[in-house]
């Protein structure tokens, strides 16, 4: 059931990206603070980068997953391969078209 899979992942990205969203504030507000003088939470501060950072990857991961379902979802559409037998006749044939257009 591609579709139901899919709905799935989407949940998990929405999920990770209110993670993301929410370290990423935790960490706009230590800046300001220590920005301000605060610095008792510097320690803090490593931490909520390296939660950030774990975030951003899971983001990354679960779009790329759904990005994926998506393709296989619409089947075989551009399998992915150039047939350049078939490019270099299309180039030709327009080149031809353009030499005939332009007398040259």
């Amino acid at each position: 059931m591609p579709g139901a899979a899919m709905a799935q992942d989407m949940d998990v990205v929405e999920i990770a990206d209110g993670l993301f969203r929410s370290y990423a504030g935790d960490l706009h507000k230590l800046r300001l603070k220590i920005q301000a003088g605060e610095t008792d939470e510097l320690k803090e501060s490593g931490k909520l980068v390296r939660d950030l950072r774990a975030a951003a990857q899971l983001v990354l991961e679960e779009r790329n997953k759904v990005d994926k379902l998506r393709k296989d979802a619409a089947g075989n559409v551009g399998a992915g391969t150039l047939d350049l037998a078939a490019a270099r006749d299309e180039i030709g044939r327009r080149l031809a078209c353009l030499r005939r257009a332009g007398g040259g």
